[in-house]
């Protein structure tokens, strides 16, 4: 009983309880009928869906139930199963890298050739091109017939063409297909981030390139001092054979720019040999190179007191130590005529070679001489007369460069070169004219030959 607001224990006091029991879970279900939804929904389906399944039980006819059953027990009999018959494969073609440790005649045999139609083909292929000199990358492609058999064989050769077998009968026609030959002067641009050779491989040149610059400023630009920012330009006739390039011919024109001071090249022939020229027509060539080697590293100067790494004590060093693999060529700085090839304890194997009556070089510790190298034979500037080595009283591999002048032992980095004669007359008349022409190019970026390139065929 409910007396001034208080429940009084009495004998409808539990009924009453019940009631607001109930009134209380209608209210708050009103408030969140989402949270009962939820929970009563998965209890509830089970029960939805059986009263669904016993309904269609009632009025499924008897003769379904029955023959499902049927269905269900009766055995299959595979014997009077058929396979379905196999569809003809479509002609089609795959395409086969040789790589390395190939030989044509494996690559054949993989293509799906036999023993008998692969050594055909190696053979007559060979009559075309040499085999021997095959290298990585050439492509051969295979085409099958609807049986599989292979009706023809196309083989892309790198920088030479193509060559086609089309089988006939029992045998091959054979069709080689050399490639077009052509040259384009191409204009290449870099700047120099951790040396020339990355530059230029950067810029998708290879190391061949990097040899004929070198080449081209070897009298005035030292290649062992290349900083990080330095820049260069040049035109360059690549070759092509198709699409694919097969090598360069000479530079034409290049400009460098090395610690802040610009350097000028332009090709000309002038009395029938061909050299390099700054734009005012003073040839770039001078008497002595640089350095007798090519990308190596200066690990001792000329001295008059160097400590001496054997020896333990001060003493003069008449050089310039370049370090370098053993093997590496070492070049005549000058033209000039074979003085002395000998050996002693302390220079160990070294040539000597007199460019004038006054102007001596020596290059000493090296492992070999130069076949042909002996006194009396007249060498030219930039010929390999020996190679480094570490013979006499070395530490390790290097090259010991040393210049005297009438006895006395000059600085080889201080040498101060003397310049043949510029061009003249009509010459330098002709030869302006070519500056003329090739000076822009060098300030363009590097060209792009998609256009110029003839196209691959779409097999390959």
């Amino acid at each position: 009983m409910v007396r001034s607001g208080r429940f009084v224990r009495g004998n409808g006091s539990k009924l009453m309880r019940r009631q607001f029991a109930r009134e209380g879970f209608l209210r708050r279900l009103a408030r969140r009928p989402r949270l009962y939804v939820a929970v009563a929904l998965p209890l509830a389906i089970p029960f939805i869906l059986a009263s669904v399944t016993n309904n269609a039980a009632i009025s499924q006819p008897a003769s379904t139930v029955v023959s499902r059953a049927a269905m269900i027990f009766t055995p299959l009999r595979y014997a009077e199963l058929t396979a379905p018959a196999a569809a003809a494969l479509p002609e089609h073609s795959v395409v086969l890298t040789l790589e390395e440790g190939d030989t044509l005649d494996s690559v054949m045999t993989a293509g799906g050739l036999g023993r008998t139609d692969a050594a055909t083909l190696n053979n007559e292929f060979g009559k075309t091109v040499d085999l021997r000199r095959l290298r990585p990358g050439h492509l051969l492609r295979f085409h099958y017939d609807a049986f599989g058999a292979v009706d023809s064989v196309e083989m892309k050769v790198n920088g030479w063409g193509e060559i086609d077998a089309v089988r006939d009968g029992a045998a091959f026609a054979i069709t080689p297909r050399p490639a077009q030959q052509t040259e384009i002067d191409t204009t290449v641009s870099a700047e120099i981030d951790s040396s020339l050779y990355e530059a230029l491989r950067g810029a998708g040149e290879t190391p061949q390139l990097v040899q004929e610059l070198v080449d081209v400023f070897q009298w005035d630009i030292d290649f062992f001092a290349l900083q990080k920012g330095d820049s260069f330009s040049l035109v360059v006739k690549k070759k092509f054979a198709g699409p694919d390039v097969t090598g360069y011919g000479p530079i034409v024109a290049a400009r460098f720019t090395h610690n802040g001071q610009t350097f000028e090249a332009f090709r000309c022939e002038a009395d029938g040999r061909p050299g390099y020229y700054a734009r005012n027509g003073s040839p770039l060539r001078k008497q002595f190179l640089r350095a007798p080697l090519q990308f190596s590293r200066i690990t001792s100067k000329f001295s008059v007191s160097r400590f001496h790494p054997l020896l333990h004590y001060f003493r003069p060093h008449h050089g310039v130590d370049y370090g370098a693999p053993v093997g590496t060529p070492v070049m005549t700085t000058a033209d000039g005529v074979v003085a002395t090839t000998a050996y002693n304890r302390g220079e160990g194997n070294f040539v000597r070679i007199r460019h004038t009556s006054r102007i001596e070089t020596s290059y000493l510790h090296l492992s070999r001489f130069a076949k042909g190298i002996k006194p009396g034979r007249r060498v030219t500037q930039g010929e390999v007369i020996g190679y480094v080595g570490m013979t006499g009283l070395a530490t390790g591999p290097h090259l010991d460069y040393r210049v005297s002048d009438n006895g006395t032992w000059l600085d080889p980095l201080k040498l101060k070169s003397i310049t043949p004669d510029p061009l003249r007359g009509a010459a330098l008349a002709g030869f302006r004219n070519s500056v003329a022409g090739f000076g822009p190019k060098l300030a363009e970026p590097a060209q792009q030959l998609a256009a110029f390139a003839a196209k691959r065929r779409a097999l390959f």
